[in-house]
């Protein structure tokens, strides 16, 4: 795989960089072909059944997509489509493995890529100007963070993003190296167990914290759960394929403890140490019918057509320096998260809830009776 970067245009000081994965395939000694292209044919021939409306929407002759389709053909020693009188054209098996495999190296890679676009774009811009300096925002990924950088983006407020997972960023706060701490904890059950680990970087008087959405985590499942996966015991059936999030992920974490709370042995679950960086890439591998389940949060289970069993709910907050609150780059970022605009978009994502998103509360406002429990805080 060879990762590209293309430098957009700039806009009032700031540079927009985009670093996309692009891969090549091809057989010991033989010849060696760039998927980009193919693969765009192949998904606009998978949505609309026809290779001329294909060709047509990428700019090609339907002679021209034929002679790359039978390019890719010969590299790959079998054929990449199927047609069939009054079905148009479909995907074998192995164009849609192909389709498949480019959208999990995107679900692996996407917050790896985004924080090092969002890095570059700091660098380029503070080389070339004297630029206001950045809010540094460390965040557990998430689909309604993504969306946010996109709002951000384009108007220009100058955010450098990097992703972490919720205790990195947290830590990271606490030793000043960002502004801005995104992270996530369970409503209800394991709030306080989750608060415990958070707590030695939490400075009640220093920081100020800011509700950005709720969301719901649980099982993802392949379309119509033909394995009748209802609950986290079920994970232990014979049969049932799992993969995982990564060691040291919230969402992990979580599951651990619900196995520990019932009972459940992770020795019992095949495919536990199967792990995936991203909610994105679980639900990408159980699309690809690498897996029946796994758990994460409803809006991958919505983007790659998988149903969803709701389990619980988190909440994701911001963690803000108080004497950052006073900035006018936080007042342009605290104008976003508060749009009613922006507010919809989140909704519109599948299993996320932006009521209350921009509320500013202190530590004991943010957590309640739970703070009032943990020695920590007194």
């Amino acid at each position: 795989m060879h990762i590209f970067r293309r430098a957009h245009d700039y806009n009032g000081g700031m540079y927009h960089v985009s670093i996309e994965t692009h891969w090549r395939i091809g057989t010991r000694g033989g010849p060696v072909m760039d998927t980009t292209s193919l693969l765009h044919l192949l998904t606009l021939i998978h949505t609309s059944g026809s290779i001329l409306q294909a060709a047509k929407v990428v700019g090609m002759s339907y002679r021209h997509a034929w002679n790359r389709l039978h390019e890719a053909e010969t590299v790959f020693g079998a054929p990449l489509i199927q047609k069939k009188r009054g079905k148009g054209a479909t995907l074998t098996r192995l164009g849609n493995t192909l389709l498949w495999a480019d959208r999990r190296i995107t679900a692996r890679l996407e917050p790896t890529l985004e924080s090092l676009s969002s890095e570059l774009e700091g660098e380029l811009s503070r080389s070339t100007s004297d630029t206001t300096a950045p809010l540094r925002l460390y965040a557990s990924y998430g689909f309604a963070v993504a969306a946010l950088m996109e709002r951000i983006n384009q108007t220009a407020l100058p955010v450098e993003l990097r992703y972490l997972n919720s205790m990195e960023s947290i830590a990271a706060l606490s030793q000043k190296e960002c502004e801005l701490a995104g992270f996530h904890v369970p409503v209800g059950h394991f709030e306080a167990e989750t608060l415990r680990l958070f707590l030695p970087y939490l400075h009640p008087q220093e920081l100020r914290f800011i509700h950005f959405a709720n969301l719901n985590q649980g099982l993802l499942v392949t379309r119509d759960n033909p394995k009748k996966i209802r609950k986290i015991r079920d994970l232990t059936r014979k049969g049932v394929r799992f993969v995982n999030r990564q060691v040291g992920s919230g969402t992990r974490r979580i599951l651990e403890w619900l196995l520990k709370r019932d009972h459940i042995s992770s020795a019992h679950i095949n495919g536990f140490e199967t792990a995936e960086f991203t909610h994105a890439a679980v639900a990408a591998y159980i699309a690809s019918n690498m897996a029946d389940v796994g758990f994460g949060v409803e809006t991958a289970a919505r983007q790659f057509g998988l149903d969803f069993v709701p389990v619980m709910q988190e909440r994701y907050l911001f963690a803000v320096r108080r004497d950052v609150m006073e900035k006018p780059t936080m007042d342009r970022f605290l104008a976003i998260l508060r749009s009613e605009e922006f507010r919809q978009h989140v909704n519109q994502l599948g299993g996320y809830d932006a009521t209350h998103t921009g509320r500013i509360m202190r530590l004991h406002e943010a957590f309640g009776n739970v703070t009032e429990a943990l020695p920590a805080c007194t």
